[in-house]
């Protein structure tokens, strides 16, 4: 239990993989809380302020449905990472704090037709030339020519402006969320320094959580699923995990500010300052929805331009073509959003704005969102594991539209800060297991091998396992690591 003013949040259990608090587990809540989680995953989110940040979620105004926490849930900014929570079109608000600051964080997975005997022996070459083509770390950069006019047309057409510049092939967006742009953009709601900080990020993976991963298809669990998305045993495919970089972060922090007026104008009381909002209808809201589709779009064409580099590394370390390598998208989608989106709500269709913070998007083949080759299984899920563990591929399911406004999680979700990793973990013991399990680590920063350690996670199959007992979303294949990138 974790206190509120002297009381405590009491945690109703309705089955093994679902929880509940109450909406009257405080005067001022609008509604109640759904986890997805088994007991071990909610003493966990017992100890840090998850369940204090979804209580605090609860009291903002307009929401609609209960505020979710899915089984990767853990203490965010403001709102929990792995949080999802919806609000009324007209009366609703829009909170930054329940996006992130990474905005369109997300995942993209390239199928191949090589399979682990292909690529073995070519691993190490291969990891090098994904390495040195595809810029990680801190302040990574790249220079790709783009002037300031290219990178507002990318804000405004997201990934389908750098595949028109040969970064890419038009299926690729039909394989994307959104179609790989969001509608609204404006590149003027965007400040001078975001753009400076974002016109060289284009391409670039980041540092962090974010990583490339050569991966091979350990197992599939879902036979028709996986033959809908072109995927059987020890297939190589690639996954890539990143988002808006330093770009969506200005516009995240530059709006934050923003709404500090906001507040006072308005005589906004907060159960959390980190939990800042403003009406939907407002201008500050308005403002930053526009940005916000910026970086969103602007994530879209980081992730296009990323599988176009390590479509070239697969070419010259193969010596075939991408196309002859079979390099399709399987599917791009984020985990760190707000969208309009039509929902049935007691009943009625119903336009809510779902605010994903390390939540998927995770519809069911019925909706007309979802690609046409994937409506008789459902929209593919991306799950990334922790450094060294394996990563899932699921697939939307009707329970998603019906509990979880098609919502899903994200990945495993830390158990560990950072602080207490690098305390705890030494990256010559993580580099010694990487090397014992076959896996090929290319990092450019130690500490990050620490920071990023599988011991710092939940176990990932544990978290999808919830995700499947809950109706949400079906596995369909495990993925198990052969070669990493890092920053």
């Amino acid at each position: 239990m974790q206190s509120i003013e002297g009381a405590y949040i009491e945690v109703r259990k309705i089955n093994a993989y679902k929880y509940f608090i109450d909406k009257e587990h405080r005067e001022d809540a609008n509604t109640g809380i759904a986890l997805y989680a088994n007991s071990e995953m909610i003493e966990n989110m017992q100890k840090d302020s998850t369940l204090m940040q979804a209580s605090n979620a609860s009291t903002l105004p307009g929401i609609v449905g209960n505020v979710m926490v899915m089984p990767d849930g853990h203490q965010g900014y403001g709102f929990p990472v792995g949080g999802v929570v919806a609000f009324d079109e007209d009366e609703g608000i829009i909170s930054p704090g329940a996006i992130g600051f990474d905005i369109n964080c997300g995942v993209r997975l390239i199928k191949t037709n090589l399979s682990e005997h292909d690529v073995r022996a070519k691993l190490p070459t291969l990891m090098d030339e994904l390495f040195k083509n595809v810029p990680s770390g801190v302040g990574s950069r790249v220079n790709n020519g783009f002037t300031r006019s290219d990178l507002e047309k990318v804000c405004v057409e997201g990934s389908s402006y750098v595949i028109d510049k040969d970064y890419g092939v038009r299926d690729d967006a039909l394989s994307t969320e959104e179609m790989g742009f969001m509608e609204g953009a404006n590149a003027e709601k965007v400040s001078e320094f975001a753009m400076k900080r974002g016109i060289h990020e284009l391409g670039t993976l980041g540092a962090g959580n974010h990583f490339l991963e050569v991966q091979k298809i350990g197992k599939i669990f879902n036979k028709k699923a996986a033959l809908a998305y072109g995927l059987e045993e020890n297939q190589v495919v690639v996954m890539v995990h990143t988002g808006s970089r330093g770009f969506g972060h200005q516009i995240c922090s530059d709006y934050l500010r923003d709404l500090v007026a906001y507040q006072k104008e308005n005589n906004v009381v907060l159960a959390d300052p980190e939990l800042s909002y403003a009406h939907v209808k407002s201008k500050t809201a308005e403002n930053y929805l526009e940005a916000m589709k910026c970086a969103v779009n602007f994530a879209f064409a980081n992730r296009q331009m990323i599988t176009n580099a390590i479509r070239k590394s697969f070419e010259s370390v193969f010596s075939k073509s991408f196309d002859a390598l079979g390099m399709d998208v399987l599917y791009d989608v984020a985990h760190n959003i707000a969208k309009l989106e039509e929902h049935i709500v007691d009943g009625k269709r119903t336009k809510v704005y779902v605010h994903r913070k390390g939540a998927t998007r995770a519809f069911a083949g019925s909706r007309k969102e979802v690609p046409k080759q994937y409506s008789a299984v459902g929209q593919p899920v991306l799950i990334p594991g922790s450094m060294g563990t394996a990563s899932y591929v699921l697939a939307g399911a009707d329970g998603a539209m019906s509990e979880t406004f098609g919502s899903a999680c994200h990945g495993a979700g830390r158990v560990m800060s950072r602080h207490r990793a690098l305390d705890e973990i030494t990256s010559t013991s993580v580099f010694k297991y990487m090397k014992k399990s076959g896996i090929v680590l290319k990092v450019r920063s130690q500490k990050l091998v620490s920071e990023e350690a599988d011991q710092a996670y939940k176990n990932v199959s544990d978290v999808v396992d919830v995700v499947e007992k809950n109706g949400i979303a079906n596995i369909v294949s495990m993925n198990l690591p052969m070669g990493v990138a890092k920053g």
